[in-house]
């Protein structure tokens, strides 16, 4: 933000969703997916009086701005995807188009998460212990060796520990199954959101205006990918979570591939879009990758700017 704001070309913005930061502590109603968190979009971008502006989401935030991209046709110019989740949910899905593995879409939702980790965020933890927010923040959101420096560090630990744990927000509440790995989405909070029995965001390439789409990931990222370590199909295959049903069953999502499945229709309908793969690069390409994807958002949105 800070290095698009010094372009001179910019007026850059970023609102705290609700149950992070120092936004109100709303709980999320799961069943309307991205809902939430599109109409809170609005709401704030209405507040300050912009009608038509260029989107940037981040992980999480890529399938919030998607789904407003959807709700709200014309108000998009340009819309930067930034190692979104997949359309097609977060678990319990096996091909590119979305199918889901069981009907109650179990591996999905408020009970995939760690209940340890999701424990410290709430108890403030800054320590260097396995599932301590700072370890999981510098093993899983950038690719080792890459570290920001400590004072930044600092920065990025504290907004991590600004989401607020309660049963509606993250990660949320869950139901017990008959399916592996005996978990299903509950109807509350930010992970059964991304529960792909709440939100499919296929219909996006439906959308009837297509403002041009940049796809910016790293080819390292270990949480949204082909093989996510975030992904009970993908873990269950590598031996990590007992009872795997087998590949046939339950094999790991296909993030990327989902991501650009709907893309690639968004083309077909008369939609355009740029993909770009960062070597050596994790979850956050605009901390790891700085320089190159403030320069890639520059030129991307420039080159659309007045279309």
């Amino acid at each position: 933000m800070l290095a698009l704001a010094a372009t001179g070309r910019y007026k850059t913005y970023a609102h705290d969703m609700r149950g992070y930061g120092d936004s109100e502590v709303l709980p999320v109603d799961a069943t309307r997916g991205m809902r939430d968190f599109s109409n809170d979009l609005d709401a704030f971008a209405s507040a300050l009086g912009l009608n038509s502006f260029h989107l940037l989401g981040w992980s999480l935030g890529g399938n919030v701005v998607m789904q407003y991209a959807i709700d709200y046709p014309g108000k998009v110019r340009s819309l930067t995807l930034e190692s979104p989740g997949s359309p097609f949910g977060f678990g319990s899905t096996k091909d590119a188009v979305g199918a889901p593995t069981w009907p109650d879409f179990a591996g999905s939702g408020g009970g995939t998460a760690n209940p340890d980790f999701a424990q410290r965020i709430a108890q403030g933890d800054r320590g260097n212990e396995q599932n301590s927010p700072r370890t999981v923040m510098n093993n899983f959101y950038f690719k080792p060796p890459f570290k920001p420096a400590p004072d930044r560090e600092e920065i990025y630990l504290t907004s991590l520990l600004s989401t607020r744990i309660t049963p509606g927000n993250y990660p949320g509440d869950l139901i017990p199954s008959n399916n592996w790995p005996n978990v299903a989405p509950g109807t509350r909070g930010v992970n059964n959101a991304l529960s792909p029995k709440y939100m499919n965001q296929g219909n996006f390439a439906n959308i009837s205006i297509k403002p041009p789409v940049l796809w910016v990931h790293g080819a390292d990222d270990q949480i949204v990918s082909d093989t996510s370590l975030f992904d009970l199909g993908f873990l269950g295959q590598i031996g990590v979570v007992p009872g795997w049903p087998g590949v046939e069953v339950y094999p790991p999502q296909p993030m990327k591939a989902q991501v650009r499945t709907v893309l690639e229709k968004y083309k077909a309908n008369g939609g355009q879009y740029q993909e770009v793969q960062l070597p050596d690069c994790g979850h956050s390409p605009h901390i790891e990758k700085q320089a190159t994807v403030c320069e890639l958002v520059d030129s991307f949105i420039q080159e659309h700017e007045g279309k």
